[in-house]
């Protein structure tokens, strides 16, 4: 394990660095840049301000970094066991994030957008979540500062992982399952669609049409939009010194999954910054699911981030707002687009996509965990695959980063149903 380093004080955006502004993101009634009166009905102030921010660098609040103190700085872990199971003559480290209070990095943001609304008066908020992670680190994060959460869950997730839905109500959060009949999106798709197993497009716009309707509420996003991946990248900015801690000057290869992109991006842009500097030359590989594919797959066009329409256009790598994937065990990766900042990162040449499949994402995964002791996410273990895939080929020394987002010791029923041969490969085929 590497040794320990401060907590960063600031959060990095990558905005200020890149060579091309990122595209704004547009009103969906008059497709014109959405101002800051546009996104007051739906996020706190602060929020606002930091998705169109140009600055470098913006200071983490105190009382965000005491709740942070919890399990930040997280562990950057050499994986030798792993190393030599692969038989590479790589140096692996996996930045973990499993470490935080709900397993998962989604707890970077959650406690920053909770401390926002709370600075802002809001008394409810409003959230979708997929696998259940962001539900979550909402939950405990609106816990720590006394709010109260209502939470859409795809319907898939709900339904295959109860434990996630236990643990938010644990927390205080409510849960519906996603489409659900209080909404007029969810009544809408319902009506068309009785047994869809929903996703992400759908529940954002359940989550959106309440908080827009409520003066008291506002939204809160997991991943996706520029304040998201601002939030998350600590994770690279300790990976960065703890990599320089451990003797290494910088990575050959970042693995990071990416399905709203958030949990990459926050690995990654810190990495990216060293390149944009001149100080290094790392690649990133965005790892998505083959159910999902929106980078490898997708068109790079303005999109909705919602399949009712009522978020702004974002500029992003999409499959369609109404692309519905297959229920696949990743719920975490089942999001029809890319965000923003990501997608024009990859744009500009600086990351790579790659599809996995859930097949070979769990063999890697088990791989992992027995090699590691610690079982992995299965939206973290498709970073894994391509990985070992790449590892494996190798022939001289590298240096290779994982962003190991989260454990999986809430999807051992998933674990189970690959170890008895029971899960099946990617069902669809997205062209």
């Amino acid at each position: 394990m590497s040794e320990p380093t401060p907590i960063p004080t600031h959060w990095y955006n990558i905005a200020a660095d890149l060579p091309v502004p990122p595209p704004p993101h547009l009103h969906p009634g008059t497709r014109e840049p959405v101002t800051p009166d546009d996104m007051a009905p739906l996020f706190a102030s602060a929020l606002i301000e930091q998705e169109a921010s140009t600055e470098q660098y913006i200071e983490i609040p105190e009382p965000i970094r005491e709740v942070y103190k919890t399990w930040r700085p997280a562990p950057l872990i050499r994986a030798r066991e792993f190393e030599k199971a692969l038989g590479t003559p790589a140096r692996i480290y996996v930045k973990y994030e499993g470490v935080s209070p709900v397993g998962s990095h989604k707890t970077n943001t959650a406690v920053a957008q909770a401390y926002y609304n709370a600075q802002d008066g809001i008394t409810k908020i409003t959230t979708e979540t997929g696998a259940g992670q962001w539900g979550s680190a909402l939950s405990f994060a609106c816990a720590k500062f006394g709010i109260d959460l209502e939470v859409w869950q795809v319907r898939a997730s709900y339904n295959s992982k109860p434990y996630r839905r236990f643990l938010m109500e644990t927390y205080g959060g409510t849960v519906h399952p996603s489409p659900s009949p209080l909404t007029e999106s969810g009544r809408k798709i319902l009506a068309e669609h009785p047994d869809t197993p929903g996703s992400l497009g759908i529940a954002v716009s359940e989550a959106v049409e309440v908080a827009a309707a409520d003066p008291n509420a506002r939204y809160a996003l997991g991943s996706v939009l520029n304040h998201v991946v601002l939030h998350q990248t600590v994770i690279g900015l300790e990976a960065v010194e703890q990599l320089r801690a451990a003797g290494e000057e910088n990575a050959d290869v970042v693995f990071g999954c990416a399905g709203g992109g958030s949990n990459l991006a926050g690995l990654a842009f810190p990495f990216i910054r060293e390149v944009l500097h001149g100080r290094a030359t790392t690649r990133i590989m965005a790892v998505e699911p083959a159910a999902c594919p929106s980078i490898t797959k997708g068109e790079y066009r303005y999109d909705h981030g919602d399949v009712a329409g009522l978020t702004p256009l974002l500029k992003m790598h999409t499959l369609g707002q109404d692309f519905v994937p297959d229920p696949i065990h990743a719920g975490g990766l089942r999001y029809h687009g890319m965000a923003p900042l990501l997608s024009h990162t990859v744009e500009l040449g600086y990351v790579t996509g790659q599809a996995v499949d859930q097949t070979e994402s769990f063999a890697a995964g088990v791989l992992f965990a027995r090699a590691e002791g610690i079982v992995p996410a299965p939206e973290s273990s498709h970073a894994i695959a391509a990985c070992a895939e790449y590892a494996k080929r190798l022939t001289e020394p590298e240096v290779l980063v994982i962003g190991l987002s989260g454990h999986g010791m809430l999807d051992l029923p998933a674990y189970h149903e690959f170890m008895q041969g029971n899960l099946v490969s990617t069902v669809g085929d997205v062209s």
